[in-house]
């Protein structure tokens, strides 16, 4: 067995029809990794707040690599006026957050939206109002605590949204 290098690996491109929204996040790391998985699962576009560190940060820059200049991304300011745009151009609201209406992330039909929305909150205060969205997701976990990074949950959410799509033909 051989490990294979950075120029060995030929990834299927492919886009998918999701829209990360983070609202208000503030760790610049944060930020940078969620440029890079995004990219490295498809997503057509980030929306940052305008107090989130921008993509001029260093520690941003540094943890998303080269994905800035390849993933599609603006800031907002005003969180309601985003979502109602949003929705209106057809997507989905979906919040990853633990909530008392939120259904297993695994047992969420993603296939049944067109477009899709994965809702970020931030790392303090989680969605700033739960009320706009459509629906909640929550991973299930198995240990004492219950909540994990912000990041984390994104990669796992995108994880199993692609997985579930790319069983359906666009």
């Amino acid at each position: 067995m051989k490990q294979l290098q950075h120029t060995e690996i030929k990834n299927v491109q492919k886009q998918f029809p999701i829209t990360i929204v983070c609202d208000a996040i503030r760790t610049p790391e944060n930020i940078g990794m969620c440029f890079r998985i995004s990219e490295s699962f498809g997503v057509e576009k980030i929306y940052l707040h305008e107090t989130s560190p921008s993509e001029e940060n260093r520690i941003v820059k540094k943890t998303a690599r080269n994905t800035l200049a390849q993933i599609a991304h603006e800031t907002y300011s005003d969180f309601t006026q985003l979502i109602q745009q949003l929705k209106e151009d057809g997507n989905t609201i979906i919040g990853i957050e633990i909530t008392d209406k939120s259904t297993n992330l695994q047992k969420f039909n993603f296939n049944q939206h067109k477009k899709i929305v994965l809702l970020l909150g931030s790392e303090r205060n989680g969605i700033e109002n739960i009320n706009l969205v459509d629906k909640t997701v929550a991973i299930p976990m198995y240990g004492r605590n219950s909540s994990m990074n912000v990041i984390h949950s994104l990669s796992i959410a995108l994880y199993e949204v692609t997985n579930q799509l790319t069983k359906q033909t666009y």
